[in-house]
């Protein structure tokens, strides 16, 4: 069975979503920026400051080719993901891609909530993330589904998927 991959912009809910999906399908669950905290032992801001942007979006290429391996697995990715198309190209060959988006608004407040994103720690952070929005959206667009979560709790939106997935097939068999 293919895995549920959700994607979308930083404060979207993937972490919280895929948490809840993962649970209801009674599938495992990975969040690609957590494991690569974890494997590489430090934060995702401390891998910015030491070593670069770069630095990082090489480490989750790296994930992204271990996790698309998976099966039967819910994968949240990180905001930025998209912008390396092997990522997409190698979670697309055994996932079914869910895009969560959110208000311009929106995403400004879950963000400010907690200090550990080094794109937006900025005073700028409004044009920063609007930036960064329009520059992701049709990155973002090439989804099997997208879900606007501005105004969904994380069980209305895995409710939705839940629909999507069942409608499409894709939970039959075994996993």
């Amino acid at each position: 069975m293919k895995n549920v991959v959700l994607i979308g912009f930083m404060g979207t809910g993937k972490t919280s979503t895929g948490r809840l999906l993962a649970s209801r399908l009674g599938r495992p669950f990975i969040d690609t920026d957590q494991k690569i905290e974890t494997e590489n032992n430090m934060t995702i801001s401390e891998m910015f400051t030491v070593h670069g942007e770069q630095y990082f979006r090489q480490k989750e290429k790296e994930m992204i080719a271990k996790v698309s391996r998976y099966t039967c697995t819910v994968i949240a990715t990180g905001g930025g993901v998209v912008l390396i198309p092997e990522n997409i190209s190698r979670l697309k060959s055994n996932g079914v891609i869910i895009a969560l988006t959110a208000s311009l608004d929106v995403i400004l407040e879950r963000t400010a909530r907690r200090n550990t994103r080094p794109l937006l720690d900025r005073p700028d952070r409004e044009a920063i993330v609007s930036k960064m929005l329009n520059e992701r959206s049709e990155l973002y667009h090439t989804a099997n589904l997208s879900i606007d979560t501005s105004e969904r709790s994380p069980q209305q939106v895995s409710d939705m998927i839940i629909a999507f997935l069942r409608e499409g097939g894709h939970l039959r068999g075994r996993c």
